[in-house]
């Protein structure tokens, strides 16, 4: 197999691409108000946007290839931008645009799936890896004092480890760790799908100790747990991605809480089949009550009761993952299609940014409040 190591002209190149953002000509943002990050494509160039609450931008960062998602520090003042599975670049930055992003590349034998978080009081930056030779999942720990060097690992409990959230004790991690094995010689193509196993794995932060690990039932052994979010009840809920037969309906939201079963929610059949067997991203209102699942293949994003799991509606957007806590009760979404909008349960949406003929927004939304 050909070495997937990055090189230094490759990541000479990243890092050039980084610092096309002047500081010089970073606008101030709102010190008040709620911003919104996104990595998306603009014209034939990659990059992240910084947008208020109106959606202006705030700070524009040029990325070397298409990004996915961000840790963001307690403060909201520093932000992780990751590289799209398999990637192997992330891009570090100041959300203010005080100082100049800076760029760090993976191990030579690992590859980012585009998630990670800060934790250890944002002393440690936690980024989902794939060790793809020795086929598993880690999480590679960075210190961050340390300009992000890379400082150990720990297994993640799987496979395909995808997004990690910090839970509210502060110092444990759940993983959604998806079970599909693949290499980056063979791009995303899945290896293993006869035999893959999802999980849920909780881990000690501090020490790198898998505390517990919960799976589906067979029947259901081909639904990847990729997508996570923590209600305000202290509970994880997942979006899944089926790998089966298109024909299938399974359900592909759920809900877990440590020590019990995992509990899974459908909807109607018109909210099941609109998911169309696959979920983007989840989010939580910021009453912490109220669940967004967003469906991309199926152009829809549908709302749940967290206490309950009751449906509670959809908004129909074409092409929508992007989603994260907007105001009150409701949630902002994106689309691949330049759409911003604000929606939430009740059928009327507010659009926030006309979709533009040149942004396509990439698969998530993450909002930070300021001060």
């Amino acid at each position: 197999m050909r070495s997937t190591a990055i090189d230094r002209r490759t990541f000479l190149a990243i890092a050039a691409a980084a610092g096309l953002a002047p500081r010089a000509g970073f606008a101030a943002s709102d010190p008040h108000g709620a911003l919104y990050l996104s990595a998306r494509k603009r014209g034939p160039a990659f990059e992240v946007a910084v947008v208020d609450e109106a959606g202006g931008e705030q700070l524009v960062v040029p990325l070397e290839g298409r990004g996915h998602s961000f840790a963001i520090d307690r403060a909201g003042r520093q932000a992780v931008a990751f590289a799209r599975q398999p990637g192997r670049f992330a891009v570090t930055f100041d959300i203010t645009g005080e100082t100049p992003p800076q760029v760090f590349a993976a191990e030579p034998d690992r590859h980012f799936f585009g998630h990670g978080t800060f934790a250890e009081s944002d002393r440690l930056l936690i980024a989902t890896e794939n060790d793809y030779d020795g086929e598993r999942g880690v999480a590679g720990v960075y210190d961050v004092s340390g300009g992000m060097r890379r400082i150990g690992e720990f297994f993640t409990g799987g496979l395909d480890p995808h997004e990690a959230v910090l839970m509210p004790d502060g110092r444990t991690l759940c993983i959604a760790n998806g079970g599909v094995l693949t290499h980056p010689d063979y791009g995303k193509h899945e290896l293993n799908l006869d035999t893959m196993a999802p999980t849920l794995a909780y881990v000690d932060v501090s020490t790198g100790e898998l505390l517990e690990t919960v799976s589906l039932p067979p029947e259901l052994h081909k639904l990847a747990f990729h997508h996570l979010a923590v209600d305000g009840f202290g509970a994880v809920w997942f979006g899944g991605q089926y790998h089966g037969a298109k024909s299938d309906r399974p359900p592909v939201v759920g809900r877990h809480k440590r020590g019990a079963d995992i509990e899974m929610f459908t909807g109607s059949k018109d909210v099941l089949r609109g998911l169309a067997n696959y979920i983007g991203a989840v989010a939580v209102d910021p009453s912490g009550t109220i669940v967004a699942t967003s469906s991309p293949v199926g152009g829809m994003v549908a709302y749940w009761d967290a206490s309950t799991g009751r449906s509670l509606g959809v908004t129909e957007l074409p092409d929508s993952c992007g989603v994260a806590p907007g105001a009150d009760e409701r949630f902002r979404l994106t689309s691949g299609h330049g759409d911003m909008i604000e929606a939430g349960p009740a059928e009327d949406s507010l659009e926030i940014r006309p979709p533009g003929d040149d942004i396509a927004w990439d698969n998530h939304l993450r909002r930070v409040d300021a001060g």
